[in-house]
């Protein structure tokens, strides 16, 4: 923690669905709606967010590969299936769907009755339109898996695959991607792409009101939901990036619920009368991207840097002092829960053996590693690996980039040294490694044959076992080889006021942020 932050605070799913071959369906109607009509919403919430949100982050089919765009999807649109409380994947705009026993055509039943918010109706050409539209993190991954999409009737769409493919629901009915979350065909052909990111329209239980990018998001309670009216009138997500600021409005009643309240920040809000706080446990890993490792003129090509960047950080000390011990200690850039979860030996902190193997390495002084780039939400936790990395020799440069540039620039291959990454999105083993460490992902700088020729040979495995022990081999390469340094899976410490009686934290499992919007409440 430093001196300033210091001086504030005193003075202030993975889901593997191969083997499924029976529909999943929900109640027809309004699942849980009451009987009779529901009051209507009342009041405000307002969010004090840790990062500057985009227009794209309104956008499911530019999902990044991270769980943020999740928190504003959720309000303003729905997908076929979810993750809502008390289930992994549970039908929402599609009422059933089910797999063929060959696992090559997958079906999926519209609900009856719902629509867009502007009184559109949500029909298979939508769902068709929305897939192909769909340009995120895993854009190749689907489609070129896919063969064709069938429009059976507007209430019936059906995917065939070119093989079977034991992820695709994974892909597809998860936040894995956002290629499951359904925009209006109609409405975006008629403003256009840009016209749509500057208005979006979507079917979820809250309405687009304006957006203000840097200063806040309104978003209003949307009647006609198909699962139930929302209780609160009207949503407001305030930018506010200076951790401080946000504990003073929350101190304020300015916010209602506030985002990222680590370190002492957290402590602060624990300690003071009428605010609670509430860690959120969820699947996001973070971990330190050697980018340079592939350069042989690189320091970091050298394995034995690799390992002494490992044993320089205390992992369990940044823990304890940025998430007051909350977040797990795994070793690995998988999430625990995930499916095909090999667990490595985690790395104890060490600065003696660090420094031996520098100096073996041929860096007796340390050496001077350049930058260190991170999304500007995750400065403090950079700070302080940051300074284990210093006190050994590995002297670098902190340069934070809001969410939006960083991951921009991240993807596009423009950043060098070392980025500290993270992800929150759902999904199994599989979908982790083929985005961060197969050379042809998404954010892979570079890659290792041996892991590229593993990672094809378990894509076209349906033998669950046999693939389990392909996935946990490609997890040992990867611990083998030093290719990160794994951090921690996150707890994300989040604070509320005295007016919120349902803040939504934590009714989803493994999702960090208020949800289902529809059941949140003021008191």
């Amino acid at each position: 923690m430093n001196r300033r932050r210091r001086q504030v605070v005193a003075g202030a799913v993975a889901l593997t669905l191969a083997a499924f071959t029976h529909a999943i369906v929900a109640p027809a109607g309004r699942a849980d709606a009451p009987a009779g009509r529901a009051d209507a919403p009342a009041g405000q919430l307002t969010w004090a967010l840790h990062f500057t949100p985009a227009p794209t982050l309104l956008e499911p089919a530019e999902t990044p590969g991270l769980i943020t765009p999740f928190m504003f999807l959720y309000a303003l649109h729905d997908a076929l299936l979810k993750p809502m409380p008390g289930k992994s994947m549970a039908p929402s705009l599609a009422e059933s769907w089910s797999m063929s026993p060959d696992g090559l055509v997958y079906e999926f039943v519209l609900r009856k009755g719902v629509k867009f918010h502007n009184d559109e109706p949500v029909t298979a050409d939508d769902v068709k339109f929305s897939f192909e539209r769909y340009r995120g993190i895993s854009a190749k991954a689907l489609k070129d898996r896919v063969a064709a999409i069938e429009i059976l009737d507007p209430g019936r769409v059906r995917f065939r695959l070119k093989q079977p493919w034991p992820d695709f629901m994974t892909f597809y009915g998860t936040p894995a991607t956002g290629a499951g979350w359904i925009v209006p065909k109609k409405y975006v052909e008629k403003v256009g792409e840009d016209g749509f990111k500057k208005a979006p329209i979507g079917a979820g239980p809250y309405r687009f009101v304006s957006f203000n990018p840097g200063v806040e998001l309104v978003v209003e309670a949307f009647e006609g939901y198909w699962r139930k009216t929302p209780s609160v009138k009207r949503l407001v997500f305030k930018t506010v990036p200076d951790i401080a600021t946000r504990l003073v409005m929350l101190k304020r009643g300015e916010a209602d619920i506030a985002y990222g309240v680590s370190g002492e920040i957290g402590e602060e809000v624990r300690r003071t009368p009428g605010l609670t706080l509430r860690p959120t446990p969820f699947v996001s890993t973070h971990w330190l991207v050697f980018l340079d490792q592939w350069d042989s003129s690189s320091p970091w090509h050298d394995r034995r840097v690799r390992l002494a960047a490992n044993y320089a950080v205390d992992r369990q000390a940044v823990n304890q002092a940025e998430t007051l011990g909350f977040s797990r200690i795994t070793g690995s850039i998988i999430p625990t829960s995930f499916d095909f979860y090999w667990q490595p030996p985690v790395y104890p902190y060490d600065p003696a053996r660090a420094k031996q193997l520098l100096a073996e390495a041929g860096y007796p002084k340390g050496f001077e590693a350049g930058d260190f780039w991170c999304d500007a939400g995750a400065t403090g936790y950079s700070e302080a690996v940051l300074n284990y990395l210093q006190a050994v020799g590995i002297r670098t440069r902190l340069r934070p980039l809001e969410r939006a540039g960083f991951l921009k620039a991240y993807q596009e291959k423009k950043l060098k040294n070392i980025v500290y990454g993270l992800s929150g999105v759902f999904g199994n083993a599989a979908t982790r490694i083929e985005a961060f460490s197969v050379s042809s992902g998404s954010y892979a700088y570079g890659g290792y044959p041996d892991i590229d020729g593993l990672f094809r040979e378990q894509a076209a495995e349906l033998d669950r076992k046999k693939r389990e022990a392909i996935l946990h081999r490609i997890q040992q390469l990867i611990h083998e080889k030093a290719m990160y340094l794994p951090i921690w899976q996150l707890a994300l410490l989040q604070g509320y006021g005295p007016r919120v009686a349902e803040s939504g934290l934590g009714l989803i499992a493994d999702y960090p942020w208020s949800a289902p919007y529809e059941d949140l409440k003021l008191k």
